[in-house]
């Protein structure tokens, strides 16, 4: 009888050695065969899901005893938490446990595109040696701007300073005399459209934050500002950041995410021959470490709730 299913990756070993004393059914591929996905569920007790399983009421009704959900990162938009709510089905976000990746995604994506080098490296090769035309901005006394000031964004911005960027944060949720805001300047969204070099995207996707990088946003950014989006598909409407980046009104931008995901053909056309844009399969949060984080966090929630 199964009573833990991960259906999507994780650290193997970690999972399996914390919840040595349950029954566990690891497989990665469930994820994208929603049929046995769902026949697996009839006795689980909890699931381990990534962002792309659907915690819906499809699913929930497959799995009558259903006590947890373990969440391998912390966004929580493809899980119904009010029916989860409802159904008596407690939902673990792995909180803090992928920061430190995302931050160091952020600012490796503002270094690369400021700087402009990684360009370079088929004209190089073909022994054009492009020096004039590749040298790029600097990141030291260049203004960052991040939407959203969670805890994320709070590592972003200490990294950003230490390069010696000004740093603004826009976060209508947190108290003006929370002392997070110790060194950062709260701007409106209007404002660091305005006067930052590079802005960073750390909201979640709610019916608030939808298209709240609208095409009035990106039209209002600095020239050549760069745009980076690490938090949710659907955040940024991409059809007018392509634009923008056509028309070479921003200097750069990084997606880690995005409104369909994984990009299908026509989704994906949308992005072929962008200038200056880099694109990720949502791995902003993953690296070895962290993936072995949040595997370890997210396994110790699971078996807090079913002991």
């Amino acid at each position: 009888m199964t009573e833990v299913v991960i259906c999507e990756f994780m650290d193997e070993a970690i999972a399996m050695d914390v919840l040595d004393t349950f029954d566990v059914l690891y497989d990665a591929s469930l994820v994208d065969d929603r049929a046995a996905l769902l026949a697996s569920l009839a006795d689980a007790r909890a699931i381990i899901v990534r962002n792309r399983t659907q915690v819906d009421t499809e699913l929930l009704d497959h799995a009558p005893n259903l006590q947890a959900v373990g969440r391998l990162g912390v966004g929580l938009d493809n899980i119904d938490l009010d029916l989860c709510k409802a159904r008596n089905v407690t939902v673990y976000p792995a909180t803090g446990a992928n920061d430190l990746a995302v931050a160091e995604y952020a600012i490796s994506a503002a270094l690369m595109l400021l700087r402009g080098v990684w360009q370079a490296g088929p004209q190089v090769i073909a022994g054009k040696w492009p020096r004039s035309t590749s040298m790029g901005r600097e990141a030291s006394g260049k203004r960052f701007g991040l939407i959203g000031f969670g805890s994320i964004a709070r590592e972003v911005a200490s990294r950003a300073k230490a390069l010696g960027m000004d740093v603004c944060a826009h976060d209508p949720y947190l108290p003006h005399e929370d002392e997070a805001w110790s060194g950062i300047d709260p701007v409106s969204l209007q404002d660091m459209a305005e006067t930052c070099d590079v802005v960073s995207v750390h909201v979640p996707l709610t019916n608030e934050t939808r298209n709240l990088i609208d095409a009035d946003f990106i039209g209002g950014m600095r020239k050549g500002a760069i745009l980076i989006n690490t938090a949710r598909g659907g955040v940024v409407d991409e059809s007018a950041l392509v634009e923008a980046l056509r028309e070479g009104q921003l200097g750069g931008a990084a997606l880690d995410v995005f409104e369909s995901e994984p990009l299908g053909g026509e989704s994906g056309a949308a992005f072929a021959g962008v200038p200056n844009l880099l694109l990720t399969p949502h791995i902003a949060g993953i690296t070895e470490e962290a993936n072995q984080r949040v595997s370890l966090v997210t396994a110790q929630n699971v078996l807090k709730h079913l002991r």
